[in-house]
C-alpha cells in the first residue's frame, strides 16, 4: 500500500497558497487557541445536549465548531449523499429522529425473499446482522480458555480471566445485598414502587428488615425509587451480563447462528433484522448513528453532525466481544454496498484472527472508504497494550492509509479535558473528538447521555461524511490527513491514564490535536483545487 505523503503545511500557510489573481475570500483557521483566556462556565442544558457541535473559542467548550461550519462555510451550498457505515449493536431504523437517514438498497426488493442483488444476503434493504437472533456473547479471552490448554495466548487469557472473575464478586456480594433489601421492603410494604415517608414510617424489631430499612432510607434520600429502578437494572444487567454470559466459560452464544466463526469461507448466516431481536440491545449502535445523521434543528434530541448522511446498519457486536469473522465480513459488506465512511465503536485486547479484519481494512482501502474506530475506554496507553482492531501493532508500520484512531474528550476545557476512561497513545492514537456526556438518539424514539470512545468515533465519522459530501474527489487518505492536519494543536497540561497521571495533551495523541469541522472544511476546499 503506497504511503500518505507528510502535509507539511499548516492550514493557514496553505491558504497562502492559492493562485494569483482575484480570488473570493476564504476563512480563516481557528488555531493559537492556548493564547486565548477561557473562561469556563456551566453548559445550559440545551448547549450540553449538542456540545460537539460548539466552538473551542466562543463557547469555551472543545466542541468540533459544526455550527460554525454549517453557518460560514456551508450556507448555500448542496452537498451529496454520502452512506456511512455503522457497524454495531444494530440500529433502530424506525427512530423518530433517523427518519430520511437510513440507507436503503437500491437493488433490493423489499420482502420478496429473492437475493435481488445476488450479493448473498436476502432481503437487504438497509444493511445486514451478521449475529442472526444472538443477543449475548462471551468475552474473547473467555472463548479461548473454553478452546482449552495450547491455545494461542491461552496463559494469558486465563490469568485475565481469573482476576476479572475475583473482581467481580464483591460487586456481585453487593448487587445481591441490595436486591436482597429490596425485596423485603416490598414484600412489607406490599408493593415495589415505594417513597422514602414509606420506608420511614416501617415499624420493626426484625433485624433483617431493619437492616433493609436503613440501607433505602440512605438510598431514597439521594434519589426517587424510579431513580433507583434505572440505576440498579443497568448494574445488574452489567454483573450478571459479565458472570452469566462475558466471562462464563460454559455458555454458547454462537450457536443460535448457525454458522462456523472458525472459517471465514462460511459467509451465509445472519438475517436482514439491522435492529435486531431485542430493540434494547440497539441502544449503542443507535446512538452511534444517531451522533453522525439524526436529523438537525428539527427541536428532537442532538443534532448529528453530516446532514447529508445515510446510515447503513451492520449488526455485528454482541453483549460481549465481537467475532473477527462478522467485523471482517461486516467491513466488507459496508464497502461493496456503497459506503465512503465505517465506523466501529467497539475493540477488544485478544484477536485470534486479527488478519481477516486487517485484510478487510486494506480491502476498504483499495475500495476508497476511510474507516473510523474508538480507541477504548480502559485508560491504557496503547502504544504499550494492543487494542483490536487497529492499523498497527506492536509498533508496526500501520497496514494502510485509510483508518483513524479516536480518543474521547471531555466537556471541560483544561486539565480535565481528556475523558478518564480514554485510551491514549503518542503512536497509536490519532486525535480526539468530544465523547463524554453526548447526547443521541437511543431504541424506540428515546434519547440519552452516553460516553465512551465510542461517541467520539461517530463524532468524526460525521466530520469525514461532511468532508466527502462537499468535496466528493477527494480520496479517504485525503479526508483522514485532513481531519488530522486541520485539528486545534493545544498545548494543555492534562490527566490521563488509570492513574490519572500528568501529562501534555501533545503528548497523548499522535496528532496532539482535537478535530475540528470547520478548519476540515476549510483546508478541503484548498487540497480540492
Amino acid at each position: 500500500m503506497k504511503k500518505i505523503n507528510p502535509f507539511y503545511v499548516s492550514a493557514l500557510l496553505a491558504l497562502a497558497l492559492v493562485s494569483c489573481g482575484p480570488q473570493k475570500m476564504i476563512s480563516t483557521p481557528i488555531e493559537n487557541v492556548d493564547n486565548l483566556p477561557l473562561k469556563i462556565t456551566p453548559l445550559a442544558e440545551k448547549d450540553l445536549k449538542r456540545w460537539s457541535d460548539l466552538d473551542l473559542v466562543k463557547d469555551t467548550v472543545p466542541g468540533m465548531s459544526v455550527d460554525r461550519a454549517y453557518a460560514e462555510l456551508l450556507k448555500g451550498k448542496k452537498g451529496q449523499t454520502v452512506i456511512v457505515g455503522v457497524v454495531d449493536s444494530g440500529v433502530d431504523i424506525n427512530h423518530e429522529d433517523l427518519q430520511g437517514k437510513i440507507w436503503t438498497n437500491p437493488k433490493e426488493i423489499a420482502g420478496n425473499g429473492i437475493d435481488d442483488d445476488k450479493n448473498g444476503y436476502i432481503d437487504d434493504i438497509h444493511g445486514w446482522n451478521f449475529l442472526g437472533d444472538a443477543v449475548n456473547e462471551q468475552l474473547e479471552l473467555t472463548r479461548i480458555v473454553k478452546k482449552g490448554p495450547g491455545t494461542p495466548e491461552y496463559n494469558k487469557a486465563k490469568a485475565e480471566l481469573d482476576e476479572k472473575l475475583k473482581e467481580l464478586q464483591p460487586a456481585k456480594m453487593q448487587l445481591d445485598m441490595i436486591l436482597n433489601a429490596e425485596k423485603t421492603i416490598a414484600d412489607k410494604l406490599g408493593k415495589k414502587d415505594f417513597t422514602l415517608a414509606e420506608v420511614q414510617a416501617i415499624q420493626t424489631t426484625d433485624t433483617g428488615l431493619t437492616q433493609a430499612k436503613a440501607m433505602f432510607e440512605n438510598i431514597l434520600a439521594k434519589t426517587d425509587k424510579a431513580g433507583f429502578d434505572k440505576q440498579i437494572e443497568s448494574y445488574k444487567d452489567y454483573v450478571y451480563g459479565q458472570l452469566n454470559y462475558n466471562l462464563n466459560v460454559e455458555f454458547d452464544g454462537r450457536s443460535i447462528v448457525g454458522d462456523n466463526p472458525e472459517d471465514i469461507t462460511d459467509t451465509k448466516y445472519g438475517n436482514n433484522n439491522v435492529i435486531g431481536p431485542v430493540a434494547k440491545e440497539a441502544k449503542h449502535g443507535t446512538h452511534v448513528a444517531g451522533i453522525i445523521a439524526q436529523v438537525r434543528d428539527n427541536n428532537l434530541g442532538g443534532d448529528g453532525v453530516a446532514t447529508n448522511a445515510k446510515i447503513l446498519a451492520v449488526r455485528a457486536v454482541p453483549n460481549g466481544d465481537e467475532y473477527d469473522k462478522d467485523i471482517a465480513l461486516g467491513i466488507r459488506y459496508a464497502v461493496d454496498n456503497g459506503a465512503k465512511v465505517i465506523n466501529g465503536s467497539f475493540g477488544k485486547y485478544f484477536s485470534p484472527h486479527k488478519e481477516w479484519v486487517q485484510d478487510a481494512l486494506k480491502y476498504a482501502a483499495e475500495k476508497d472508504v476511510l474507516v473510523i474506530f474508538a480507541a477504548g475506554n480502559e485508560s491504557y496507553d496503547l502504544d504499550v497494550i494492543n487494542k483490536y482492531p487497529s492499523d498497527s501493532y506492536d509498533g508496526e508500520p500501520e497496514i494502510s492509509n485509510n483508518v483513524l484512531i479516536i480518543g474521547a474528550l471531555n466537556v471541560e476545557y483544561g486539565s480535565k479535558m481528556v475523558a478518564p476512561f480514554s485510551n491514549y497513545g503518542k503512536r497509536n492514537v490519532d486525535i480526539f473528538a468530544p465523547g463524554m456526556k453526548i447526547y443521541a438518539t437511543t431504541p424506540e424514539n428515546t434519547y440519552e447521555y452516553l460516553q465512551g470512545t465510542s461517541m467520539a468515533s461517530p463524532n468524526v465519522a460525521g466530520v469525514a461524511a461532511l468532508i466527502r459530501s462537499y468535496y466528493p474527489k477527494l480520496t479517504a487518505a485525503q479526508v483522514k490527513q485532513i481531519i488530522m492536519e486541520s485539528g486545534i494543536s493545544l498545548k494543555n497540561d492534562i490527566k490521563a491514564g488509570e492513574d490519572q497521571h500528568k501529562a501534555n495533551f501533545s503528548e497523548v495523541s499522535k496528532t496532539g490535536k482535537i478535530v475540528n469541522a470547520y478548519n476540515a472544511l476549510i483546508l478541503a476546499e484548498k487540497m480540492s483545487k
